[in-house]
């Protein structure tokens, strides 16, 4: 060991020497063949930890700092502590702190502050006791500052004891001392690396590089641009990105070392101790600049002064405060900035050639300073070792974290009982929220030091992997124990306000976890984990939402229909029966489980992660009522009108309609079919009870329960807006019955189907120029230059919703904008390559290009060109198409659908189950479905290519799409007809009713099928 600096209370440990200073490094005797674990260094006195946990001390002991009664000069063994393995010590002024390797804490010196967290009114204590009010944890490092003390726990707690004279202990204003160890809960969550305690200012330092700090800050030591004392831990946001790994404390200083190898220095400048060749105070972290072109590895703060070690020289350099030959220059000046330690030092090397006068030089292996003293631990050539290198912390004293080694370490035991300091090492990692933040961090590139509120830090497939390796069927034993942790001590303890985003880490991790997933633990782990989420803060819930914007898509998936399965399996309770005792908390469940659901759509919404079906809880309608779900909900919404906020969601039963995303199509048809009866239903009352009125009151016509139009073929589009005009809005709402003049069928659907094909045609007729057709996309969009006026564009909406009303699907070849347009949602540019794909792909290609300083301009161009084309341009048609819409489509349920459900509703979709369509299909006559002809039929129908198939369905119902409700809606009739093998197939569109010759050759009827597809023309803007 070498030695250098204040030497007059024999803190150096070098015997009676006559100097009261020592100027360089100097060997001690005492240390020949002894290897140094730590060394503590008060203002007066030193404590020696050897590597066999012995502990020596020396210096002033006129407080008890030494723990025993014997010669001062030289290092002495500390009896009292034989007993113990020592593993670390750390002094304040006149205080020591030394930890065992069970985590147990010992404590002796001045006490008059509370510094030792002992009971008892005691000045000081001279010999070690252990600090009772810790032994049931276990403690990894401690730390201390003139008059108080830090510890940090395995399970990533920090507590704090003795003097609190400028918010040192980071508890807050209220006491002035602490007697005995508190934890500081506004820190709780963070996974720390590594605590540190100046004169009267404290730090703790995260696993990714986040420092808090708090205490005195008169010369900005706490690096926060000012000169205010903290009594509560506060961000040094300035150092969050440079990956910052250990920090220590002077008196009134601070230095920081990054995993480049850089060192920052802030607080007291007074005699030059933060290196930047001056004497000011900084307020702000500032680099070393003249350490900048080496590695530094190794960082000390001494009362006045600085050490930095780089070991590509194997040089220690200081700067500070000299005058008690602290330095190690050989002189007493103080330096202003970084500045060679005396000595022949090499740097560690296994090819390193030895010096002959190999007793001469000196290989680091770590240094020490504190007080006015320093010192150097070393090899000498022969014999030498790595140098340690702080930025690669000492494993031993580190929080719990899961990982490989730690679950390796546990599947080694046989099923069945765990040892009681393995069962006590998962339970304290799965208790605590900081083991857990401190867990699968993202490594690669030291990615996790980059974490913020967009980045998480986390890296999701480890924590994938080493969840499923660690919860297996064979090791019940190990699940067990993980969830009882998780339900006793980690989820009821998780706080909804965080102190800091690596606190947030476990909510993105725990879905991970199989446990989870089982529904055995969805009342116990899942929904109160999502109770957790719903009471976080607004801002850590926004971290937390971006973070799950940026996942992959199937670890986002993972989160849905973890919340789905929990939503099904309280269903399916609910569907047995609970008793009316347990209503309450089950709704609470179920309310918890649906708002989980909801802010992940909402996040889902901003940036689509997956497809939005992904929501869909497909087996609700199996499982709830939906017509009876949807009448409460109208209610319900009719109580949170009048109530407002005071309205209380948990008290009443579940409406599912207020998480409409996890309705599927289906559903929702179900829902409109709901509303339409509703309003129907309302539409019919109101006409019965007019009819009755109308007894007693000649002024009241009788009202027809439904809407009837009457219209010439000759003039659809004429006669339609004629009646539609005299139509009440209530009328709208009233199954539509079509009676075409002079004509007698009976509208069984078939005319209504009728009339939406003629009327569809006429309106897209090139002669009234109301749109545009785009070649390219095959689109049709509002045309700017049309003198229709606004009636029929009214007409058009209209007949879209009364189609949608009446559950008939129309061909209209709209862009998804349409739908979005009329859901109030923005046309995109999206919308804009769908409609026109040349000029989307024209500004897709510009953006690349475009130099970034562009890019904003180019982003206004394309916005203010989408606005034109779907919006500005065509305002007044578009507002009256929207008007005649939302008539007979207006109300709750509109706002369920999705743009392209919408779209599914009024023109089909092109889900094609073809299977399914045989499946359906009947037959009339001598037809039956093993009729040979039906046989060769299918046959054929089965080889067709897509587009003729898509075409058959165009040339059979008027529509290449198919209704919402899917192929089984589509009831397809074949019937014999007349003639023979020569004649075409003939369809009556209005029907969906094929004429089909009796053809007995396979290919006969495929030559024939396929010309009569052909000769059909649809009718379109074409």
């Amino acid at each position: 060991m070498l030695c250098w600096g204040n030497a007059s209370f024999g803190q150096l440990g070098l015997g009676g020497i006559d100097e009261e200073i020592v100027l360089e490094p100097r060997k001690s005797d005492f240390f020949l063949n002894k290897k140094v674990r730590d060394v503590g260094c008060g203002l007066r006195h030193t404590v020696f930890v050897l590597d066999d946990g012995t502990v020596y001390t020396c210096g002033c002991n006129d407080l008890g700092q030494l723990g025993h009664e014997k010669a001062r000069k030289r290092p002495e063994h500390v009896g009292a502590l034989d007993a113990q393995n020592i593993v670390a010590v750390s002094c304040g002024e006149a205080h020591t702190l030394a930890l065992n390797d069970k985590g147990q804490v010992y404590a002796w010196g001045l006490a008059t502050d509370g510094q030792l967290g002992l009971p008892g009114t005691e000045e000081c204590i001279r010999v070690p006791r252990n600090i009772k009010s810790l032994s049931e944890i276990q403690i990894v490092q401690v730390a201390c500052g003139y008059y108080h003390s830090l510890a940090l726990s395995k399970g990533s707690e920090v507590f704090s004891w003795g003097q609190n004279k400028y918010g040192q202990l980071g508890l807050g204003y209220e006491y002035k001392k602490q007697n005995s160890p508190h934890v500081i809960k506004s820190l709780l969550g963070i996974p720390f690396a590594q605590i540190a305690a100046g004169g009267a200012h404290s730090f703790v330092l995260t696993l990714s590089g986040a420092i808090f700090g708090w205490g005195r800050n008169k010369f900005g030591q706490l690096g926060l641009n000012d000169d205010n004392d903290r009594y509560v831990p506060t961000l040094l946001k300035s150092l969050r990105t440079q990956k910052v790994v250990h920090i220590c404390c002077g008196e009134d200083h601070t230095a920081a070392l990054t995993k480049e190898g850089g060192v920052f220095t802030f607080g007291a400048g007074g005699y030059g101790q933060l290196g930047h060749n001056s004497t000011s105070h900084e307020i702000n972290p500032r680099k070393v600049f003249e350490l900048m072109g080496s590695v530094v590895t190794q960082i000390t703060c001494g009362r006045q002064h600085t050490t930095a070690f780089v070991p590509s020289s194997g040089r220690i350099y200081s700067f500070g405060l000299g005058g008690n030959g602290q330095l190690g220059t050989g002189t007493t000046s103080n330096r202003k900035s970084p500045f060679t330690v005396k000595g022949n030092w090499l740097p560690y090397s296994t090819q390193c050639l030895i010096p002959t006068d190999s007793e001469q030089y000196y290989c680091v292996k770590r240094i020490f300073s504190g007080g006015d003293q320093s010192f150097a631990h070393y090899f000498y050539p022969q014999n030498m070792v790595p140098p340690d290198d702080f930025r690669y912390p000492d494993v031993l004293k580190q929080i719990w974290t899961v990982n490989e080694t730690f679950i390796q370490r546990l599947l080694t035991f046989p099923s069945g009982r765990l040892p009681v300091e393995i069962a006590n090492e998962i339970d304290g990692t799965f208790s605590s929220a900081g083991c857990l933040n401190g867990s699968f961090l993202a490594l690669s590139n030291d990615d996790h030091y980059k974490t913020s509120s967009r980045f998480s830090g986390v890296d999701m497939n480890a924590a994938r992997l080493l969840f499923h390796k660690l919860i297996q069927p064979d090791h019940a034993h190990i699940s067990q124990q993980v969830a009882a942790s998780l339900e006793k001590n980690l989820i009821p303890k998780l706080s909804s306000s965080l102190p800091d985003v690596e606190a947030l880490r476990l909510y993105l991790t725990l879905p991970e976890c199989p446990l989870m997933s089982d529904a055995n633990n969805f009342t116990t782990l899942a929904i109160p984990f999502g109770t957790a989420i719903l009471n976080l803060e607004k801002a850590p819930l926004k971290v937390l939402e971006n973070w799950w914007s940026v996942l992959e898509p199937p670890l986002f998936l993972k989160i849905v229909e973890l919340y789905k399965d929990v939503v099904v399996h309280l269903l399916k309770l609910y569907k047995i029966g609970i008793p009316p005792s347990e209503r309450r908390i089950f709704t609470n469940f179920l309310h918890t489980a649906f708002r989980v659901l909801e802010i992940l759509h909402r996040v889902n919404e901003r940036g689509q992660v997956i497809q939005y079906d992904r929501f869909y809880i497909h087996e609700i309608q199996d499982l709830i009522d939906i017509r009876n779900d949807y009448v409460n909900w109208v209610q319900q919404q009719v109580y949170i009108k009048y109530y407002g906020n005071d309205f209380n969601h948990y008290n009443t039963p579940v409406t599912i309609c207020t998480y409409p995303f996890v309705f599927d199509a289906q559903a929702k048809t179900t829902l409109l079919q709901t509303d339409a009866i509703i309003q129907m239903q309302m539409a019919v009352d109101q006409a019965h009870r007019q009819n009755l009125s109308s007894l007693f009151l000649p002024v009241f016509e009788s009202v027809n329960p439904c809407l009837i139009l009457m219209v010439r073929r000759d003039n659809i589009v004429g006669d339609a807006v004629e009646v539609l005009r005299k139509t009440k809005n209530v009328d709208y709402k009233k199954p539509l019955k079509v009676i075409f003049v002079g004509e007698e069928a009976v509208d069984a659907g078939g005319v209504r189907k009728e009339f939406f094909l003629l009327i569809m045609r006429e309106l897209l007729d090139p002669k009234y120029g109301m749109f545009r057709y785009y070649e390219e996309s095959r689109l049709i969009w509002f045309s700017d230059k049309t003198f229709e006026d606004s009636d029929l564009f009214h007409l058009i909406g209209v007949v879209c919703g009364l189609a949608i009303y009446n559950f008939t699907i129309v061909d209209l070849h709209f862009p998804l904008a349409l739908y979005k347009k009329l859901l109030n949602k923005k046309p995109s540019l999206d919308d804009l390559k769908e409609l026109m794909p040349d000029v989307g792909r024209l500004f897709f290609e510009n953006f690349k290009k475009t130099p970034d300083i562009h890019t904003n301009r180019m982003n206004n161009f394309v916005d203010a060109y989408v606005d034109y084309i779907f919006n500005k341009s065509v305002a007044s048609l578009f507002s009256a198409f929207h008007a005649g819409f939302h008539k007979v489509c207006g109300g709750k349920v509109l706002q369920l659908f999705q743009p392209s459900e919408l779209q599914a509703m009024v023109i089909g979709n092109t889900n094609y189950d073809w299977k399914e369509l045989e499946k359906n299909t009947e037959y009339k006559g001598e037809y039956w479905a093993d009729h040979s002809t039906i046989k060769i039929f299918w046959e054929v129908f089965h080889e067709l290519p897509l587009e003729k198939k898509k075409q058959f369905l165009l040339f059979l119902t008027g529509s290449d799409r198919i209704p919402i409700l899917g192929m089984k809606c589509l009831k397809l009739v074949i019937q014999p007809t007349g003639g023979g093998e020569g004649y075409l197939p003939v369809a009556h569109t209005c029907f969906n009713l094929l004429d089909l010759p009796k053809y007995t050759d396979k290919e006969t009827l495929k030559s024939k099928l396929i010309q009569a597809i052909d000769h059909y023309e649809g009718f379109s803007l074409v």
